[in-house]
């Protein structure tokens, strides 16, 4: 959904995910992972960091921490 949103602005966003990590850590688990699978990972971690950094800044602080996410 974020993804959605960020085309809909004409934006696009850089991947947050390295895909062989995550390729290979699927594959430990005797699975595969599809082709857009790493985009909507990047995209739930934009939407995880979005909401921490609210909570950061609704504490009035700068910096992120563990209790954010």
């Amino acid at each position: 959904m974020a993804k959605k949103k960020a085309a809909a602005k004409g934006k696009t966003r850089d991947s947050l995910v390295v895909a062989s990590k995550i390729k290979a850590y699927v594959k430990a688990k005797k699975m595969m992972t599809s082709a857009d699978a790493l985009g909507a990972i990047s995209d739930k971690l934009y939407c995880i960091l979005d909401c921490a950094c609210e909570r950061t800044k609704a504490n009035k602080r700068s910096t992120l921490k563990p209790q954010d996410l």
